[in-house]
């Protein structure tokens, strides 16, 4: 084994300046010690057995000192960790000393209470030693006064630690002036000298009192309603809002907790991701070989970053979009050399490719996300939809089977219940094909649904920023649309997470909260553009919902295993059913479409009514 020898010199240095200020701290603790049990009696005091006596304690705090680390750089000196090391070494001296008193004859020059005053004494100048060290360290590296004047919102362990942070950095940018809470027991609290000013109803008033220029959001999980309501504080009192990194950005390097940013629509609208204590389910990825369709897109590619942290035995990407790949292999690999047995190029409409990757790579783990998701576009042409969506995933499924692939997850979408649209019927019939192979494997093949994804290829929030950069107009289906929203990571761990809670055949959808109305997100994206930018209203498209549905007519609302995530059912259907329904059976919203794709969207029509068949037979 190589030893780092740079780590290994660093150990092996002795804190000797630390050191020799502990050891006079025990020249003055032991004496004082021996004075007070006297009572402050110098004639009865031995100095030479009081001497030996220190210098004992001064080599037993070296060797204690050492092998708990206190003289061994292991802690920044005056820490919470230093404190603590040093608390144990103190006791360490103090007891040994104790017992050896207490073996020792007696002596009236030298009580046996006298060490464990002495330890009592040696500890509290040793802290304030420490303190007084940190103390001037602080005053030293505060903030300039030129500074910009910051509230910060919260004070709690996160807005703590804020202000930490600032004070700690000299050239900090912002120098903390007061906090806002709207906890009413802590309106006379101070956090490390900073005292609480009030709530947010009180931040026009702190605002001109501090002149205070930003307001730093430091609450550790709050969702969009909380956020919301404190940039239109944060608006009205004329103060920036800025928001830390998110942790997951912090643990992938990506940021650090003292990098701040403005705050962003994606946190006005997004909720703080639901805890889906992932960590301690997704053992079943580990040594795993594992496959995901669509992993060039934006669930695909950071549901691959995802699973590459529990140690798959393999891990496979397959896309169609060569591009799409490259940007992922780059994500998690540091090169897009696409020369690697981890990319895979295929089409899942080509199931001859398909059943001969699988059959060569023999997958156990398979998370099948490639899809075409964009509404009104499969609108105009239901045969894509049918060959992707249907098709593809019944193409992906027999080479699951034929391969023997132990779990399935299909990501589905909010659409499918109670579904209007050609994306709605189509991901519908995947997620009863899903079922069905469920039923006839007998193992965990399921699906997970969920809402709109923040930030996603193609989504609401580029499209309004494109449109609002361009000058508008931006456009608006209706003024009182509502969508569901969840942020990309999110998304990712609830589809793995299902794979090892779901059940075969079942669907899990998420618990997204409150809809978010559409005509909100709008306006406060214009808002924060400082831009002109008009609202146009288009009207809705054909097959798309005023309202998203999660849960469709029939379904139940089960929650099992997470408060958060619901367990439904849907009905099967068979392989062999798809092309056994008649056009007649159709629904109005796909008859209009019969005239120019009547082979797409008559298919699409065997998952309409092979779904009402099940509610019936149900």
């Amino acid at each position: 084994m190589i030893r780092d020898s740079s780590k290994f010199r660093r150990a092996m240095i002795f804190r000797w300046r630390e050191y020799l200020l502990d050891a006079c701290v025990w020249a003055v603790a032991l004496p004082v010690a021996t004075l007070i049990r006297l009572d402050f009696d110098p004639s009865r005091v031995a100095p030479v057995f009081v001497g030996a006596v220190v210098v004992l304690a001064a080599a037993l705090q070296a060797l204690a000192g050492w092998i708990l680390g206190l003289y061994r750089y292991r802690h920044p000196y005056g820490s919470r960790h230093d404190a603590h090391n040093l608390m144990l070494v103190v006791a360490f001296v103090g007891v040994f000393l104790t017992i050896g008193r207490l073996l020792v004859p007696a002596s009236d020059e030298f009580p046996r209470s006298v060490p464990f005053i002495g330890l009592l004494v040696a500890f509290v100048l040793m802290a304030g030693l420490r303190l007084l060290h940190r103390s001037v360290l602080d005053r030293n590296s505060r903030p300039a006064e030129t500074a910009a004047p910051a509230l910060i919102y919260g004070a709690g362990n996160l807005g703590q630690h804020v202000i930490q942070q600032m004070n700690r950095d000299r050239y900090s940018p912002f120098r903390p002036v007061g906090l806002i809470d709207d906890n009413p027991r802590l309106q006379e609290y101070r956090v490390e000298g900073v005292p609480v000013l009030g709530d947010r109803t009180h931040l026009p008033r702190v605002a001109r009192d501090t002149d205070a220029e930003v307001l730093i959001f430091a609450i550790a999980r709050a969702d969009a309603v909380l956020m919301r309501e404190v940039s239109d504080a944060a608006d009205a009192a004329g103060l920036r809002l800025l928001v830390l990194p998110l942790l997951a950005d912090i643990l992938e390097g990506h940021a650090q907790l003292g990098d701040l940013r403005d705050v962003s629509i994606d946190d006005i609208i997004g909720r703080h991701p639901i805890d889906t204590e992932l960590d301690s389910i997704a053992s079943f990825i580990t040594d795993k070989r594992v496959l995901v369709t669509g992993a060039g897109g934006s669930i695909g590619s950071e549901l691959c970053r995802q699973l590459v942290r529990f140690s798959p035995a393999e891990i496979i990407m397959l896309d169609r979009d060569e591009t799409g790949l490259q940007g992922t292999q780059i994500s998690i690999f540091g090169h897009g050399l696409l020369d690697t047995s981890e990319v895979v190029l295929a089409d899942i409409r080509d199931a001859a490719t398909l059943d001969d990757i699988f059959t060569r790579r023999r997958p156990e783990i398979v998370f099948h996300a490639a899809a075409l998701k964009h509404l009104p576009m499969l609108e105009q042409y239901p045969t894509e939809a049918w060959q992707t969506n249907v098709l593809g995933t019944l193409n992906v499924l027999n080479a699951a089977k034929a391969c023997g692939v132990k779990t399935f997850v299909n990501i589905s979408t909010d659409k499918a219940a109670n579904p209007t649209s050609i994306l709605g019927h189509s991901k519908r019939l995947g997620e009863k094909l899903t079922a069905w192979f469920a039923k006839d494997t007998g193992l965990s093949y399921l699906s997970v649904r969920f809402g709109n994804v923040i930030g996603s290829r193609g989504s609401m929030l580029p499209t309004f920023t494109a449109q609002i950069e361009a000058g508008g107009p931006l456009t608006l289906t209706h003024p009182d649309v509502t969508r569901y929203f969840m942020t990309i990571p999110e998304a990712c761990q609830l589809v793995i997470q299902a794979g090892a809670i779901g059940d075969p055949g079942e669907v899990l959808i998420l618990d997204m909260g409150e809809p978010v109305r559409i005509m909100d997100v709008a306006e406060r994206m214009i808002a924060k553009s400082g831009r002109e930018v008009e609202i146009v209203i288009t009207g809705l498209r054909p097959g798309e919902k005023l309202h998203e549905e999660l849960v469709g007519l029939g379904e139940n609302d089960e929650r099992p295993k997470h408060p958060k995530i619901s367990h439904t059912a849907v009905p099967l259907l068979a392989p062999s059913d798809l092309h056994g329904q008649h056009w007649e059976t159709v629904s109005p919203t796909l008859g209009r479409l019969h005239d120019t794709h009547e082979s797409g969207a008559g298919l699409l029509a065997a998952g309409v009514s092979a779904d009402s068949m099940g509610r019936e037979a149900r």
